[in-house]
């Protein structure tokens, strides 16, 4: 078998991160009724509605339908609420789903930010956020 080269480590270790932290967040926010996928549609809901499913789904780089079954749930839920507007489709959250955000959002934070606070000193995690910014800027620039 080849052996890997760095860059293909460095890039297997993020997934494997992010497969974690996202595996992590799960189990927290099930306490709330919610998955990681629910939590971020709502989180961005609420900082852009009202907001097409179209729209949503470029935010969350989700396809379409896996947007409109996660929309269907959280409707069912009565977390959010869709209107139609002529051929649009806006969707909000309703009180209920605004209130289980607020109740969920600042433990998520804390413990997303505790995977970094308990390892990393200031100054590692402002280095380690410009190299993500320089990385994710490149990944950018490949799409277009």
């Amino acid at each position: 078998m080849e052996q890997l080269n760095l860059s293909t480590l460095i890039w297997l270790r993020m997934v494997r991160f992010v497969q974690n932290s996202n595996q992590l967040s799960n189990e927290h926010l099930r306490a709330y009724g919610l998955t990681v996928a629910q939590f971020e549609a709502l989180a961005h809901i609420r900082n852009f509605q009202p907001i097409t499913q179209s729209q949503l789904a470029e935010g969350l780089t989700v396809s379409g339908a896996g947007i409109s079954r996660m929309l269907s749930r959280l409707e069912a839920d009565g977390l959010i609420v869709r209107q139609q507007d002529w051929k649009t489709k806006h969707i909000s959250l309703t009180d209920l789903g605004r209130e289980r955000l607020e109740a969920a959002f600042p433990s998520q934070l804390a413990q997303q930010s505790s995977l970094f606070d308990e390892v990393l000193d200031e100054g590692e995690k402002r280095q380690l956020h410009a190299l993500m910014k320089k990385l994710y800027d490149n990944s950018e620039a490949h799409r277009e």
